[in-house]
Parts: C-alpha cells; structure tokens; sequence
C-alpha cells in the first residue's frame, strides 16, 4: 500500500503526437464503479450523495498548506492538528493525488515508448461554504479566492521538477467533480500539457510573423467589435471566444500584454475577481446554474522566456457531450454562435 502511495501515477509519452498522458495506476477504480460512472450522474443524485462532506470538517485532511481569513493570510498551527481554527480559504494536499513529491525525475524507454512516475504537488483549495459557490459570492470573496490561487503558484514554482502548473476547477457532475462542495485544485508537474504547448506555439508563430501579441489583437478587434464582449473593467475584458469549443465558453484576458499570471499584484487581482465573479454570475442565470469547468492558461514555469505569450483563465459550461465526430476528428461543435451567446450573456444581471 505504502508503494501506491508512492506511484499514484505515471506519465506516458504518445510516441505519435508527442503528448503526454496521465494514467492512473495506483487509484485504479473497480469496474462496477466505472460502469457506473460511465451512465452519467444527474445533478439532484450528486448533491444527495455527498451526506458526509470531507471539505466540511477537514481533520481527516493533511496538514494544510495555506490559509485565508477574510481576505486576510493567517498562520498555520504546528503539530497533528494544525487546521487552524478559523478559516474562509484554505489548500492542502489532495488525499488521492494524481502526483506526488520525489526526490527524482527519469523519464525511462520501454521500448518504442517513454513512461514516468507522476512527479510533482497536487493540493485542492476549498472554500468555506458547502453551498455557496463563485455566483453567491461578493468581489472581496472571490479575490481572496485569487489570492489563494496566485499564493499557492508562486509558493509551488520554484520546487524541484516542476515546469508547468495548472490551476482548474470542476463544478458539477458533468464536469467531472466528485465532491460537491466548491473546491479547486492545482497541479504541479514536471511537463507542460499540450494544450498549452499548442498555445505556445500558436501564439510565437504569430508574434514571429507579426511582431506583435495574438491575444493582444484579439482583445482590440473584440473591444472594436463588440459582438463577443460579454464585460471589461479598467483592467480586464471577458469575451466569448471567435472559435468557442463549446456553447457559452468565455475568456477572462488582461488587457495589458502579461505572459505570467504570477506576476500580478493585490490591486490587479481584485480586478480579476471583479471581472471573473460577473462573468459567472451572469453564465449563472443564463444557463441555470450549468456545470462547468475552468482553468488558468499561463506561461510554463520552466524559466523559459515566454513574452509572446498572454495569460488568461478559459470557463467552458457543459453544455454538451462530445460524440463520435469530435472525439474521431478533435473538431469541437458549438451549437450556438459566440456572438449570440455573448449577446445573451450581456443581458443577465450581474449585481
């Protein structure tokens, strides 16, 4: 047992694609469980069966990593119960990690393929209430959310083998969320997954022929044009996007060219909260609560110089499950136009 412990994971290298998967072999479910997983769970099923909350009462949690008070860091108590009394906002590890800490990082050959043991931190960030989430919150408990986000990258990146850290939360069953209280988690792994790899490369091929940030001419036709601006501020913009993957996909960029979500500082991470609790309030009230994922999408902590690049969090709503054609093809099918959507979006109070 020790040992699955140990090796939750490992990494696989698709020889073809080049890209990186992540299976578990530790935590492997028994196939009645995936039998039923594979039905679907319906929202009123999910919520009833989280009688016993684990986020609730955390003291069969670890030992936290950090902690917010209203807004404010607060200490962590030593020793085997050292959740702190009080808390609004708090990380610790994830009790089934999907990567742990090591002392070392061997990528091994087994014969045409490459393997590795799933190196690296995975914490989960709860918030206090088990029934209010992001939509119920105020702008102050949303930036204490950030806050912890941007507290937890920057305590995480300089730790040994990790290049890249994904920040994300799954909100309903749809989206792949086992616990129903409003929890996120970040991933610390020591590869870069290749959905930002293509955004790298995507964005340098057009900073090398232009000269100039992709995102940042996206957001000024977007501000120009209008159709697909859902809401700004001074400092950010939230946008349905031109190519949206799914039905009510929005973006949350800065306006300023910023590679490094880390870099940010308190005043702009309220604007963030501002900007970012709108746009879920308003997905809140046009899709009736929907569920949803959301993720960071941000330079790689590999110390390489990403400048062309511009950071931004991704809010893609469930609004449907993908077939035969998207899995076969990778071509994703949005039922509505972004523009409608956003036109839509625009219209749902946000107060």
């Amino acid at each position: 047992m020790a040992e699955l412990k140990k090796f939750p994971s490992e990494l696989r290298l698709d020889p073809v694609s080049k890209d990186w998967v992540l299976v578990k072999t530790g935590l492997a479910h028994k196939l009645e469980d995936l039998r039923r997983g594979a039905g679907g769970h319906d929202r009123a099923s999910w919520e009833a069966a989280q009688k016993d909350c684990p986020f609730d009462t955390l003291e069969k949690q670890d030992c936290p990593t950090h902690a917010f008070f209203e807004g404010e860091e607060i200490p962590l108590p030593a020793g085997k119960k050292c959740v702190p009394g009080y808390w609004t906002t708090i990380a610790f590890p994830n009790k089934y990690p999907a990567f742990v800490a090591k002392k070392y990082f061997k990528i091994r050959n087994l014969g045409p393929y490459q393997v590795a043991d799933g190196v690296g931190f995975h914490e989960v960030i709860v918030t206090k209430s088990h029934a209010d989430d992001i939509p119920q919150f105020s702008v102050s408990q949303t930036k204490e959310l950030f806050d912890m986000y941007h507290a937890r990258y920057r305590a995480l990146k300089g730790k040994r083998f990790v290049k890249h850290i994904s920040i994300f939360k799954n909100r309903g069953p749809r989206a792949g969320a086992s616990v129903a209280h409003p929890h996120s988690q970040i991933i610390a792994a020591p590869v870069t997954d290749p959905d930002i790899l293509s955004s790298l490369q995507g964005s340098l091929e057009y900073f090398t022929e232009k000269k100039k940030c992709i995102h940042c001419a996206m957001i000024a036709w977007d501000r120009k044009d209008k159709k697909r601006m859902v809401y700004e501020n001074d400092d950010f913009i939230v946008v349905c996007p031109f190519a949206s993957r799914v039905s009510f996909e929005m973006r949350v960029y800065p306006k300023a060219h910023a590679p490094y979500f880390e870099q940010i500082d308190a005043r702009e991470r309220e604007a963030l909260a501002d900007a970012f609790l709108a746009a879920m309030k308003k997905l809140y009230k046009a899709l009736k609560d929907p569920d949803y994922n959301y993720f960071l999408h941000t330079a790689p902590a590999d110390g390489g110089n990403y400048e062309h690049y511009h950071w931004h969090w991704e809010i893609l709503p469930r609004t449907a499950v993908w077939a035969g054609y998207e899995l076969g093809s990778q071509i994703e099918v949005s039922t509505i136009e972004p523009e409608k959507a956003a036109a839509f979006l625009r219209k749902q109070n946000h107060s």
